[in-house]
């Protein structure tokens, strides 16, 4: 239940964001959008997130044309590796094999520099 209920609030936040902070309008504007999701390895929570800058949506599921997915072992890691989204957390649970990386690594870095704007 805390996952689902911090996807949702992300989706708020990132909403939130592009409205009031010129610097993420900025960023999303010159990566031309991200369309990406967080999920359980099990699929039994997931959520994607489209961003353009035009505006961003949510919804439940990983659509399969995403450019981004990030997959967790289970609820607790993704909660806690979400709570201080930084390089170095993704990268100790991807060598745990807790955190996987589907799509490319530089979607995931201009994820983090949008993520550092809210």
């Amino acid at each position: 239940m805390k996952l689902r209920l911090t996807l949702w609030l992300l989706a708020f936040l990132l909403k939130r964001a592009l409205r009031r902070k010129a610097r993420f309008r900025e960023l999303l504007g010159e990566m031309r959008g991200l369309d990406w999701g967080i999920a359980t390895e099990d699929l039994s929570i997931a959520r994607h997130y489209r961003m353009s800058p035009g505006g961003i949506e949510s919804g439940r599921g990983l659509p399969v044309d995403l450019d981004l997915e990030l997959r967790f072992e289970d609820q607790a890691t993704a909660l806690k590796v979400l709570r201080k989204p930084t390089q170095q957390a993704f990268l100790d649970g991807m060598m745990d094999g807790k955190v996987r990386l589907v799509g490319d690594s530089g979607d995931l870095q201009k994820l983090q520099r949008l993520l550092k704007h809210l």
